[in-house]
């Protein structure tokens, strides 16, 4: 089972609504960024976010998703077109 990252917050009066701030750890460990898109849906016993954006993924899952077969290979897989210096 996965760890699980966790913060005591106080919901704070911000204008005419409410909000809570999302500490930075709890940010890094759900990939959330300033700009991505959440929704907010209430459940059994609270409040429930849930990004609908694209997740950003880290470098690690980046390189682990890579596929030389589909992404790699030679940009120009000819030869030599002109007088490239090598």
């Amino acid at each position: 089972m996965k760890a699980t990252v966790s913060a005591d917050q106080t919901i704070q009066e911000w204008g005419n609504g409410l909000g809570v701030r999302i500490t930075a750890p709890v940010a890094r460990a759900a990939r959330l960024t300033r700009g991505v898109a959440v929704k907010v849906e209430v459940v059994d016993g609270g409040v429930f976010i849930r990004t609908t954006g694209k997740v950003k993924l880290t470098l690690a899952q980046k390189l682990k998703a890579f596929d030389p077969a589909v992404h790699g290979g030679e940009v120009m897989a000819t030869g030599r077109v002109g007088a490239e210096v090598f």
